[in-house]
């Protein structure tokens, strides 16, 4: 069997080829549709000589021709590089060179930085250029000229589960990295290739093309940007399960919950509280203030990538009492790690938990396993399918992969504890830890206490230089709208949920906590904010 991406849509595509497959705005696609527009866009690639391990580059918001662009790069067995749209020309041209891109599709609004990003690459020969009304003048084929001139038919050579993915990842420091998987071990990880409650893999390779035959189909919102891996693989694992995925081409909570009232969705995608805090006050607020939208659709509510808080849990379950919201957790490089369930009748008073997979563990620093016993700190790891490493960045992969008793761990660097009843407690990044006075603060659990606090909309919190401790606690807080800046009454409430040397010696008070696109946090402009302005 190829366990294949692309064959793993074509096997849903065969089952159910008139379901509604994709919708973003006015415009929808059957399965049948999405397909046969991909072969044509994949037929333009290889008549311009595109083929297989040959990287095509995806510059493009959330959109049906984002999604039909990266399989027509797996048809031909070529390799999909998804370009953050929010980069400047110096990062693309860093981009476009070390993804070694022969081609690119990208939207007709970015034409120019293309053109900029472009004068030093002559090997990017190939581009297909997405109208999206802009009116900038580009180069290359435009797109649904391209589809037009070719055949809708499948006309590819066999395809591997050997076959290469590579999903570029900027991490929080440095240029990003692209990840390598093979399509078998990500669509393990990742794409639903394993039951993520039970940690059994799926036996047959049309196994959920059958389940979605069976079944009627689900209506699926991922909300992140596609350029990130949380969104592509809740697209992806939607797609093979026949479901309909609808898109939003950018974050905009009213359009969103228009969104879910008008297309009934069922299942939503976000990236922790960056996406869920604004997400609530804006359906508490409702169409004109007056009354809230419609979300009664609402089976599940996911958060990828970023962990809802628990204030945000239970803000959530208060409005949604039906729903079941879920924390997955994982990365780029480790895939799936674990879940932590959110019902009506949870316990909200737990912190950051989820339940692991099968396939993780914690590793002490040593590089030994750590015993699953309550209160026992490691790094999370997980083994079995696993990346093949960093794309062209030997040195870098070797720091992240350890074997232990001749298995194979990626260990990204997030570190958790043990709890007594089989869970694990996420601390956040290692590189993050701020060490005060020999003790080990983990920012991830500092920022949960702040934001349980009712004025409190978000928070980062970072180590600053101490001459006694080493290091000091420092808190960035976006109050919420009308909220007075009461420290003293925020450090009250904190000493009631942590430790004394977790709290904060220093706050700031700022107008927004930036985070990247991801939702995920920008310690770094935490840090040089605390570090270039006084402290309240």
């Amino acid at each position: 069997m190829a366990w294949n991406l692309a064959d793993l849509l074509e096997h849903t595509v065969d089952a159910v080829p008139e379901r509604t497959a994709l919708i973003c705005g006015e415009r929808q696609v059957t399965y049948r549709e999405f397909d046969e527009r991909a072969n044509r866009l994949a037929g333009h690639l290889a008549a311009c000589g595109v083929g297989a391990g040959d990287h095509v580059g995806v510059y493009a918001r959330n959109a049906i021709e984002t999604l039909e662009a990266m399989f027509a790069a797996y048809k031909l067995r070529a390799i999909a590089i998804s370009v953050n749209y929010r980069y400047v020309v110096e990062e693309l041209r860093y981009l476009f060179g070390n993804a070694d891109l022969v081609a690119l599709v990208h939207e007709r609004q970015y034409a120019d930085k293309v053109a900029q990003a472009l004068s030093e690459l002559p090997e990017l020969r190939t581009l297909v250029v997405i109208d999206d009304e802009s009116g900038k003048g580009y180069a290359g084929t435009e797109y649904e000229a391209a589809l037009a001139a070719q055949s809708a038919d499948r006309r590819f050579s066999e395809r591997s589960g050997d076959d290469v993915y590579i999903l570029y990842t900027g991490g929080t420091t440095g240029f990003p990295k692209g990840v390598m998987w093979r399509h078998e071990d990500v669509f393990r990880a990742l794409g639903g290739g394993i039951n993520f409650a039970t940690g059994e893999y799926v036996a047959d390779e049309w196994e959920l093309a059958n389940q979605a035959e069976a079944a009627p189909a689900l209506v699926r919102l991922p909300i992140s940007p596609l350029i990130h891996g949380a969104a592509q693989w809740a697209a992806f694992g939607a797609l093979f399960t026949g479901s309909t995925v609808v898109l939003v081409p950018q974050f905009d909570p009213h359009e969103i919950w228009r969104t879910v009232q008008r297309r009934r969705v069922q299942a939503m995608t976000v990236v922790g509280d960056a996406m869920a805090r604004p997400l609530l006050e804006a359906y508490a607020a409702g169409p004109g203030g007056a009354a809230r939208y419609d979300g009664s659709s609402l089976l599940t509510v996911n958060s990828h990538a970023a962990l809802f808080s628990q204030s945000v849990k239970q803000d959530f379950v208060a409005a949604f009492p039906n729903v079941v919201l879920t924390d997955a957790i994982g990365s780029s490089e480790s895939g799936f790690t674990g879940v932590g369930l959110v019902a009506r009748d949870s316990d909200h008073s737990q912190g950051p938990r989820v339940a692991f997979t099968k396939q993780a563990a914690l590793i002490d620093d040593d590089g030994r396993l750590v015993a699953p016993e309550p209160g026992a700190v490691g790094r999370m790891a997980r083994a079995g399918h696993v990346p093949l490493g960093y794309y062209k960045d030997p040195e870098k992969s070797e720091s992240i992969f350890v074997e232990v008793d001749g298995v194979r761990y990626v260990v990204p660097g997030d570190y958790a504890r043990y709890e007594a009843d089989g869970t694990v407690t996420l601390l956040g990044r290692g590189s993050q830890c701020v060490n005060t006075g020999g003790e080990k603060v983990y920012p991830e659990e500092v920022e949960g206490a702040l934001k349980a606090h009712p004025d409190v909309f978000d928070a980062l919190v970072v180590g600053l230089p101490d001459e006694r401790l080493g290091q000091r606690v420092g808190a960035l807080v976006q109050l919420r709208p009308g909220a007075g800046p009461d420290l003293a009454a925020l450090d009250a409430h904190i000493r009631t949920r942590i430790a004394g040397y977790k709290v904060p010696r220093s706050y700031w008070v700022v107008d927004a906590v930036r985070r990247h696109p991801t939702g995920k946090p920008d310690y770094p402009w935490a840090r040089a904010y605390a570090t270039g302005n006084p402290a309240e």
